[in-house]
């Protein structure tokens, strides 16, 4: 390595964003496993307790996650005017008093009331924010930052339901939540230790060091200063591009979701063993992994809306193949086509927003993507269960196929407003 790329390097490991996407990673991995994926163990002894069946239970995720979205429109504002470090410090004490108020619930209202808490806390410290600091330091490496971001926080399951678990067999359900309450209370430290609200605040520049032209941004990119066209309601929305980018992205969880909810259960009505319908569903969020990383690579040489289309028509392309091949392939190349582009729009909607968008009212903007984002995340097992119902598995799953062709066909267009604009 000569001493100019020497020097690079070592200039961008001293940088103090890579700093805060560490901490961040680490900080997700807490706020995912307990707020999020932890209840699916805690479900059965709540249930029992409690003297409740398992959907009025489930309604309390369910609320949670629709006041998560809600929330996320109000937090990008705050965001945007006070930066990440105090608001997501804040959500953090918050979760961990909503998860306390979790293990002392002794009713439904209780722990509905808890649920609340648990919705609003995690719309200050899930992705939201962090892409919004992310999205302040950096521009060029964006995208790196953001695989780095979302491939460790990937392993938020893989880390919190078996340790949850483990808790629940020693402590018992409650004692347990009081434990993870501690642990997510204490991620405030690192909120408030690490984060910083922008590079210009610390005389230094996005990255690290200035923009050597090779972005990949539109040449469009609306200046810092021009902001009146953001403002006021609506006024992000009245760009294509936000606009297609914000459709796409829901679509594409619609898809995701109901294949996520129903995949196992097709399985095993079609004759699957059970240890391969397990197997199909654990492999789509490994390969969404591998999917992320093939995104940042291939996205540096071809453009990331591009590679991102081309990905989610591969998911509508895995639904055919499930029904068109012969057991066991069909479900092999399926999980394969639909695993890698599972989680892509994690990294490619904050990374296009940011081109699309000028950084002082990305996370306002952010927030209302999420909202709808959300959305589709609790419409698609009412709509694709209905069809399901009423039709079979192969309407429903032709459902899925269809949102994300859309979702492919909506990306693609806002790539091309942008740069139109």
């Amino acid at each position: 390595m000569g001493p100019a790329r020497a020097a690079a390097a070592r200039r961008r490991r001293d940088f103090p964003g890579w700093r805060m996407v560490w901490a961040l990673s680490v900080t997700e991995i807490v706020s995912y496993g307990v707020l999020y994926y932890s209840f699916a163990v805690f479900l059965v002894p709540m249930r029992e307790e409690l003297e409740a069946s398992t959907a009025q239970v489930s309604g309390a995720l369910t609320l949670s996650l629709a006041l998560s979205g809600l929330g996320a429109v109000v937090v990008g504002r705050w965001l945007d005017r006070f930066g990440a470090r105090w608001v997501m410090a804040g959500g953090s004490l918050l979760g961990g008093a909503s998860v306390v108020a979790w293990s002392q619930a002794q009713d439904l209202p209780q722990l509905y009331l808890a649920f609340v808490g648990i919705g609003l806390a995690s719309a200050a410290v899930l992705y939201e924010p962090a892409y919004a600091v992310i999205n302040m330091w950096f521009r060029r490496d964006r995208p790196r930052a953001l695989l780095t971001l979302t491939v460790v926080a990937g392993f938020a399951s893989t880390v919190f339901l078996p340790a949850s678990q483990l808790l629940i067999d020693g402590l018992g359900w409650r004692s347990a939540l009081l434990v993870l309450a501690g642990v997510v209370a204490a991620c405030a430290l690192p909120h408030a230790l690490v984060l910083r609200r922008s590079p210009a605040d610390m005389g230094l520049v996005p990255d690290g060091r200035p923009d050597d032209g090779t972005s990949s941004a539109p040449a469009s990119a609306v200046p810092e200063a021009d902001l009146s066209p953001y403002r006021g309601a609506g006024g992000a929305w009245r760009r294509p591009a936000v606009r297609w980018l914000t459709l796409a992205a829901a679509l594409q969880m619609v898809a995701n979701a109901t294949v996520a909810v129903f995949l196992v259960a097709y399985l095993l009505e079609a004759g699957a063993p059970a240890g391969l319908a397990a197997v199909a569903a654990g492999g789509l969020g490994a390969l969404s992994v591998t999917g992320r990383v093939v995104l940042t690579v291939l996205a540096a040489r071809v453009g990331i809306g591009t590679v991102t289309a081309a990905m989610v028509v591969g998911q509508a392309v895995g639904v055919a193949m499930l029904f068109a091949l012969p057991q066991p392939a069909a479900t092999v190349v399926f999980v394969l086509l639909f695993g890698i582009g599972f989680g892509v729009l994690n990294i490619a909607r904050p990374a296009l927003l940011g081109e699309y968008v000028p950084g002082p009212v990305f996370a306002a903007v952010s927030g209302q993507q999420a909202l709808a984002v959300q959305f589709g995340r609790v419409v698609a097992p009412l709509a694709a269960g209905a069809l399901i119902t009423a039709f079979g598995y192969g309407p429903g799953f032709t459902f899925s196929a269809g949102c994300a062709l859309a979702a492919a066909i909506l990306l693609v267009a806002s790539e091309r407003a942008a740069w139109r604009t």
